[in-house]
């Protein structure tokens, strides 16, 4: 079966369990600590990865990596994943269920790109823009480029507004270049 059938399935399972049970902001974050234990430990995902560690072994550990830091009904979920050995999807079935709770709450991701630090207002103000633009609430994270030169970059889901003065200058080099051609 596909890998990221397999993840999708079980994060709508437990997303449904989450709404049916009004659990959902408990377990998004319970979600978000797997989560984030999954992308900053690489000796976690070694564990998850392990043919050698028998699935006993990787239960009674994931057990005490979160146990008493997450609900019951979440260290249940990631037993049930593990006993149905799948748990190499763990990362993937986070990484589905955080979207699954983004798109149920109206919100989207966005990063912002720019050649040095900007203020909290400003980041604040295109917030408040693209939430308006979009009719959604945003989560903009922020990233520096020097190498941008100027202006900014926009990337929201799959698209992507580039008003960056690097990105222009290469716009004018390559009319330059064509018409010199011609």
């Amino acid at each position: 079966m596909n890998h990221s059938a397999i993840a999708v399935r079980y994060a709508k399972a437990f997303f449904a369990t989450a709404k049916e049970k009004s659990l959902l902001d408990s377990l998004k974050t319970d979600i978000e600590l797997v989560f984030s234990v999954c992308t900053e430990s690489a000796d976690f995902i070694l564990l998850l990865e392990s043919p050698i560690v028998q699935t006993s072994k990787k239960a009674q550990l994931i057990s005490s990596i979160f146990n008493g830091k997450v609900n019951k009904l979440t260290l249940s979920f990631l037993m049930l994943i593990t006993e149905n050995k799948r748990e190499i999807h763990i990362p993937g079935i986070c990484r589905n269920f955080l979207g699954l709770t983004r798109k149920d709450q109206n919100k989207k991701s966005a990063l912002l790109t720019t050649a040095s630090e900007i203020d909290s207002k400003s980041i604040k103000k295109i917030e408040q823009l693209l939430g308006k633009e979009l009719n959604a609430t945003i989560e903009l994270s922020t990233n520096i480029k020097p190498e941008i030169i100027g202006g900014l970059i926009v990337r929201l889901d799959d698209k992507q507004y580039d008003a960056s003065i690097a990105t222009q200058l290469n716009k004018i080099k390559q009319k330059l270049l064509e018409s010199e051609l011609k």
